[in-house]
Formats: C-alpha cells, structure tokens, sequence
C-alpha cells in the first residue's frame, strides 16, 4: 500500500526507464534537471501556494506585494521595475496588478517623473497584509526545506546560485 504521504520520485523511474531503454546515454543531466523541476513544483504546490490562498492570493501576487514591500519605503515602483522584479511578462504584471487594485492591496498613481507612466504603490491594507504574511512563509520555507540540514542548504543554495550564473 502506497503512503500518501510520500512523494513519489518521478525522475528515478523515468531514469530507470531510460536506462532501460538507451543504457548507452549518460542522462544525469535530465535527472537532475528533472529532480530541479519536481522539487520546485512540490514547494509551489505544497507549500507556498496553499499559504498564499489562505490570505486570497495567488503566488504571482504574493510575488507583486512582496516586490513592493522590499522594495523600502515609500513601497513603490513602475511596472517595469516590478515585471523585470519578478520576472513576468508586461502584460501579466498588468493582470495582477488589476487584481490587487480591486482588492485595496495596491494603489495606482501617477508618475511625476513620466507623465504617460503610472507608478504602483502598495496600500496601508497591503502593507498590513504582506507584513503578516512573510514570517509565515519563512517558516513554510523552513519547512518545505526540513529534508536536508543547514550545511545542505548552504551548499544546495551556492549550487543553484553558481548554475544561475552559468545559465546568463
């Protein structure tokens, strides 16, 4: 009987089908890029986005706030500045933005600078909200990372941080 606690380890089944069917490819590079992407799914999926739901929003607009919120006081940037941020395309920036205007997470307002440009500020509600919300997600982090030790996570982080850099 399966433990539905237990995630099951999809990479090592489809390597050992691999290797069963081209025993002659050296495939660590689809494990470990397949492992990659599991790992990053399972956090999404079990970890930051049902914390993120229980405060009605969605991970892309937890991402928003918490760009304005880092980003210091007076906790305001254009759209630019938050789709390069977070890493977005314009017009989903937009959506989101929509989204928390309508939910007096954030404020548009006109932008000194540039009189055709907006700039987008985060609300004294969302400035409450997000401020509630990220000791909470620390320690869902915490947690989402409980398999492996300190030293690990240290090692795990310069890893992923030195095939950041050779990906640029």
């Amino acid at each position: 009987m399966k433990d539905n606690n237990k995630v099951s380890d999809r990479a090592k089944l489809a390597m050992e089908q691999w290797r069963r069917e081209k025993p002659e490819l050296d495939l660590l590079p689809m494990e470990v890029l397949g492992r990659l992407g599991e790992a990053a799914h399972l956090v999404r999926s079990k970890h930051l986005e049902p914390l993120f739901a229980k405060f009605g929003l969605q991970g892309g607009e937890f991402d928003v706030i918490a760009t304005l919120r880092r980003s210091g006081t007076p906790y305001t940037l254009t759209p630019t500045q938050l789709y390069s941020a977070t890493m977005i395309s314009s017009g989903g920036m937009t959506n989101r933005i929509d989204r928390l205007e309508q939910m007096g997470l954030i404020k548009r307002k006109p932008n000194p600078d540039d009189r055709r440009g907006t700039l987008v500020a985060l609300s004294a509600r969302g400035l409450k909200l997000i401020d509630k919300i990220i000791p909470l997600h620390l320690e869902n982090e915490r947690i989402a990372l409980r398999a492996l030790g300190k030293n690990e996570q240290m090692e795990l982080n310069g890893l992923l941080a030195k095939l950041i850099g050779g990906l640029g």
